[in-house]
């Protein structure tokens, strides 16, 4: 399988303005930027994302990226997916650290999809999704299926 490369620009400045010394902007080529700060716990701007967030979307976005791909290969025709996901940062082994992720999606499939089939293919995403391949933390998923 082909490697791809992905790359951002992170920066910071001192004195610049906004709530705390934390703010930073991350940029990625020809797309808007996003305005960063630590989470609200660590004094930084709650009107700004943070990495956990961030870390957050990423394997719930990645989820639902993998499932819709693999939805109709699978016979399954999804009409919504919505999900609302919950992370925990704890000590863990001395370390804070993204302890535990859920992910609920609740997914509405055609009235002639298979619901065991479409439950089915939950966990065939997460076995897919290439963030949560990628990480440490527990990444649980747990469901909804709902005939639309």
């Amino acid at each position: 399988m082909p490697t791809h490369e992905f790359n951002a620009h992170v920066a910071w400045t001192c004195g610049e303005d906004g709530v705390t010394a934390a703010n930073h902007r991350v940029e990625f080529d020809g797309r808007p930027p996003l305005d960063v700060s630590a989470a609200p716990a660590y004094r930084g701007d709650p009107s700004r994302l943070n990495p956990e967030e961030l870390f957050l979307a990423s394997l719930a976005s990645c989820q639902l990226l993998t499932y819709l791909a693999l939805a109709p290969r699978a016979g399954v025709t999804v009409l919504a997916y919505d999900d609302r996901p919950l992370g925990t940062l704890a000590m863990v082994e001395r370390r804070m650290r993204m302890a535990d992720v859920l992910l609920r999606p609740r997914i509405t499939v055609d009235a002639s999809t298979d619901r065991e089939k479409a439950r089915a293919l939950v966990e065939r995403a997460h076995q897919g999704c290439f963030i949560a391949n990628s990480v440490r933390t527990t990444v649980r998923v747990e469901p909804e299926i709902v005939v639309g």
